[in-house]
């Protein structure tokens, strides 16, 4: 599972080297003009930030991890209640902390509230008649309302989309399912309406989108390379792509390297998920189950989402392609979900299912 992680950093070393020099030409000034590795180096030093964080998260006992994200869900919120009143507004949206850095708590509170869903479910094993749907569904529907608030439709729906999977993986019936499936069916239907972040951008998507929209120009750069793509350094359409290092990174691989290595990652990112579904196939503790597949779900899910904008097959929705594109908080958060995630699913090999050692059993 790590050697998968690495391997999707290193892709996105390369990536961001790619899009780094157009990225810097846009966002150049008269008063301020960025290197073209600009991007390129703060890169790395995130990712030394973020791997820092991967290896301790990871080495944290599984109660102890369950405990930090418990915490960490807690101080996020709070945050998410603040950040509309006091955060920084950047292209119409207001979801930033200006710290030096900009620091967006949605970012930390995605694995937070995915592990504290798990373990709201995972009462369940204790006390059957708890009711753990409601409950969590409750945290669900207030930290939705906050994200919207910002608006940040797309991370609401992804937090959706992880609980959604967290209650059938707990084993809801199947009436339930469809009740769980119609209340997210008229969440959207009302936002709709009520909602102009979510109204403009479906009817973007349904109406088909502008020429050289962002969307537009997202998928006629990854298809302007081939099958091979143009080579490093290559690509020409990438200069005209906005956030060409971070929500586009994907089209700029795929002119400069082709639809191949765009297959590549989506193999990766497949992988990723089969690995961490294949290490929980036998596991008895319900949490563990849960928090594995519910953080598997979303990384998963969000380079699906990434993945499927810059194909044209989704809205827009500002969101990064996982260990890949550029960020400061946003991949320092990534690294924090995959330390967690290493950390719920590590056993202790000299252990059995039953928690006697081998020579004892034996």
């Amino acid at each position: 599972m790590l050697g998968i992680v690495l391997a999707l950093m290193l892709v996105g070393v390369i990536g961001v080297a790619a899009g780094s020099a157009a990225s810097a030409h846009r966002l150049s000034t008269a008063e301020t003009t960025l290197s073209n590795l600009h991007f390129f180096w703060m890169h790395l030093a995130f990712l030394a930030i973020g791997m820092a964080v991967m290896f301790a998260a990871s080495m944290l006992p599984r109660d102890s991890a369950r405990r930090l994200s418990i915490l960490l869900a807690a101080g996020m919120f709070v945050l998410l209640v603040a950040v509309p009143f006091v955060g920084t507004e950047i292209n119409g949206a207001r979801r930033w902390f200006r710290l030096g850095i900009s620091v967006q708590p949605a970012e930390f509170y995605k694995p937070a509230f995915t592990v504290l869903i798990a373990w709201i479910l995972s009462w369940r094993v204790r006390d059957p008649g708890l009711p753990v749907v409601l409950l969590s569904g409750t945290v669900l529907f207030a930290s939705g309302g906050l994200l919207m608030l910002q608006p940040d439709f797309g991370t609401a729906m992804l937090l959706s989309g992880v609980w959604f999977v967290l209650v059938i993986t707990m084993g809801m019936p199947l009436k339930r399912i469809g009740w769980a499936i119609g209340a997210i069916g008229t969440v959207v239907v009302l936002a709709y309406f009520f909602y102009n972040n979510a109204r403009h951008r479906i009817d973007a998507f349904l109406g088909g989108s502008e020429a050289y929209s962002q969307v537009d120009l997202a998928d006629r750069t990854l298809m302007s390379g081939g099958w091979f793509g143009r080579g490093l350094w290559m690509g020409e359409r990438k200069n005209s792509l906005p956030e060409a290092h971070t929500d586009y990174i994907l089209s700029v691989i795929g002119e400069e390297f082709g639809l191949v290595a765009v297959a590549g990652i989506a193999m990766l990112f497949c992988a990723l998920v089969v690995r961490v579904l294949w290490r929980l196939a036998g596991e008895d503790d319900l949490f563990t189950l849960l928090a594995g597949t519910g953080l598997a779900a979303l990384l998963g899910g969000q380079a699906f989402i990434n993945m499927a904008v810059n194909l044209q097959l989704f809205p827009s929705k500002g969101m990064t392609l996982p260990l890949i594109s550029y960020g400061g908080s946003s991949m320092v958060a990534l690294c924090l979900t995959v330390g967690l995630l290493l950390a719920v699913t590590r056993r202790n090999p000299y252990l059995t299912r039953d928690g006697l050692p081998k020579g004892l059993r034996r």
